[in-house]
């Protein structure tokens, strides 16, 4: 993180990490349906992870905006706690407070696995959205303090959380459906149409794009792409780095990155929009 510039990151707990696996076509999906409270089990294992990094390896953790303040102006890597999935819920919201009392402040409602909250894009439709208990998840969500991330959700489920959610919404990571900067991709059913996108920055939320391009100036294409359908102040870097195949393989390459959007025309202004003052602008109105 120091040597690409990062001062700050989220770090994510994968609760369906466990049943999670290639299916025949090769795509990621759940293989199996998991036992009760094997999810939460998961999910405290990894949140006592986060805990001996921080304690161990000289992070901070960063639960408020003011925290994340500190560390763009100390230059102090930071981790803002990040659950992808809510799959560990249960129906039982008061895991919800617990895991905002261990220092988690995103939280992505689906994932890969079924849940009770709504549905996903790679998944079977089984509530034709989102659910009564969704409803009541975003609501305490908003209630607690937590950057609400709509990531891997259905359009419909995307569209209805919008008319409930009271406070900006976060997509953290896709592309423009058909992007042609990304190209042919396995990740088709992940991407977002335009409405889709301009569901989200009508919250004043923004839609994360992520690294998965053949080139960091084919990445800063994908980034115009959707800046030229909600505008710049609604587009963020998406998550899912580290993660390959993709143009941004380590945090060290974030000044890369940077260089590239300066090169492929964004202003100085608009490039650190991008790169974490769109993220740190809803954070603040999420979290405080």
């Amino acid at each position: 993180m120091r040597a690409g510039s990062l001062a700050v990151a989220c770090l994510a707990d994968v609760p369906d990490a466990p049943i999670l696996g290639r299916n025949t076509a090769g795509v990621l999906a759940a293989l199996r349906t998991p036992d009760p409270g094997q999810l939460y089990k998961y999910h405290l294992g990894r949140l006592d992870w986060v805990d001996e990094l921080v304690t161990s390896h000289g992070l901070r953790r960063a639960t408020s905006a003011a925290d994340l303040e500190a560390a763009h102006a100390a230059g102090q890597p930071s981790i803002v706690g990040d659950v992808e999935g809510l799959d560990f819920l249960e129906g039982k919201l008061e895991r919800l407070e617990e895991a905002h009392s261990r220092g988690v402040r995103h939280v992505q409602f689906v994932h890969y696995t079924p849940n009770d909250i709504g549905d996903f894009q790679t998944g079977g439709i089984t509530h034709q959205g989102l659910t009564s208990f969704g409803v009541e998840v975003i609501q305490a969500c908003h209630r607690l303090g937590f950057v609400c991330d709509v990531a891997h959700a259905t359009e419909d489920m995307t569209k209805q959380a919008v008319k409930v959610a009271t406070k900006p919404l976060l997509l953290s990571h896709t592309a423009l459906s058909g992007s042609p900067a990304m190209g042919p991709t396995p990740l088709t059913e992940r991407q977002v149409s335009r409405d889709h996108a301009r569901a989200i920055a009508e919250t004043g939320g923004a839609i994360g794009i992520w690294h998965f391009f053949p080139s960091l100036d084919k990445y800063v294409d994908g980034l115009k792409e959707m800046v030229d359908v909600v505008g710049v102040d609604h587009v963020c870097v998406g998550t899912d780095q580290q993660v390959a195949p993709g143009s941004l393989q380590n945090y060290s390459q974030w000044v890369h990155l940077v260089a590239a959007m300066l090169r492929g025309g964004f202003s100085p202004e608009e490039a650190g929009k991008i790169a974490g003052g769109n993220y740190m602008r809803i954070f603040r109105a999420a979290v405080g």
